[in-house]
């Protein structure tokens, strides 16, 4: 790929064409990753710090229970809040709020309805997404470059044939300043139980969204001199 600092001046006897090449691709999802908070509330320190423990290894013995259907699991933020009481004076504590907040991702959208189902249904756990994703080496991204420098490439030899010439060289092929898409897209849904139930609800049934990927190029060619 040569600079524009070392991209020869266009001349009548090597004329310049430059051309932009796009692509624009819908494919199905890789990973879909949702968000899980366990919490707990009581008016002694360390009997929510207890409720919150248990809670805790429940949701991770669940989550690990899909075996290699989840591809990572990953503990983010641990709080314990104190409620200060609203009446009264002093440092007056009327109960503890205590919340661990975890992140998982799977592969395995077969079982991914029945995990948020029943993670749902788990005491005072919040679970929201989820977002659907690529992965960051996913063959899409190649496939949309690819296709982008082939309608280049394209796009340039129609404006050479157009001029009765052909293309003779590329010069210049470069990827052009596009906003990065989103990491992960979709549709969130959110849900929080503070109890659990004797019967277990039928797993939702979730759809993954299909992700857009985008690439766009430009190139700079040099022509056969053409006979106007």
């Amino acid at each position: 790929m040569t600079t524009p600092h070392s991209t020869p001046h266009p001349t009548p006897e090597a004329p310049h064409v430059a051309v932009r090449g796009e692509a624009r691709l819908d494919v199905d999802p890789e990973i879909a990753r949702i968000a899980i908070t366990v919490s707990a509330r009581g008016t002694d320190r360390a009997a929510t710090l207890t409720d919150l423990t248990r809670r805790n290894a429940h949701t991770l013995d669940l989550v690990k229970s899909y075996g290699e259907a989840v591809e990572k699991l990953e503990t983010g933020a641990f709080s314990i809040t104190p409620e200060p009481s609203k009446h009264g004076r002093g440092e007056r504590i009327r109960a503890y709020q205590g919340r661990v907040h975890l992140t998982v991702e799977l592969s395995d959208f077969t079982t991914l309805g029945e995990l948020t189902t029943r993670l749902a249904d788990s005491d005072l756990t919040r679970v929201d997404g989820p977002w659907w994703a690529l992965r960051p080496d996913s063959p899409a991204y190649a496939e949309a470059r690819h296709t982008a420098v082939t309608e280049a490439v394209q796009r340039a030899r129609a404006y050479a044939t157009a001029l009765g010439t052909t293309l003779t060289a590329l010069l210049e092929l470069s990827d052009t300043d596009l906003p990065a898409p989103p990491a992960l897209m979709g549709g969130t849904m959110r849900m929080a139980f503070a109890a659990e139930t004797t019967d277990a609800p039928p797993p939702l049934d979730l759809e993954p969204q299909r992700q857009t990927v985008t690439a766009e190029v430009m190139a700079r060619f040099t022509m056969a001199p053409p006979q106007l």
